[in-house]
């Protein structure tokens, strides 16, 4: 009997197929460990942009330029994380 928990889509993969689903929701997975590391670093960067903002001459803003970076990072990688996981029931720790 087949198994319900599953999508119709998937029930009926040949272990080739199986083996690349599965590699594509482990990247998925990778990626969104990958978002939550450039969250808590861009959280970290927070506490020195204000003082970078508020200091700096000019355009001159390193921390602010770090920050504004990870964060993109952490939305693109949150993004195609998902993306890649889609269709994931379980969750899984490696």
């Amino acid at each position: 009997m087949a198994n319900m928990l599953l999508s119709p889509q998937e029930r009926n993969l040949t272990p080739d197929q199986v083996e690349a689903l599965d590699k594509r929701r482990r990247r998925g997975q990778l990626f969104l460990i990958i978002c939550l590391q450039c969250v808590v670093v861009s959280t970290l960067l927070t506490l020195w942009t204000g003082q970078d903002l508020t200091y700096s001459p000019g355009w001159v803003r390193p921390m602010a330029y770090w920050n504004a970076i990870t964060l993109l990072l952490a939305a693109f990688f949150g993004i195609r994380g998902l993306s890649l996981r889609r269709g994931s029931t379980e969750f899984i720790s490696y």
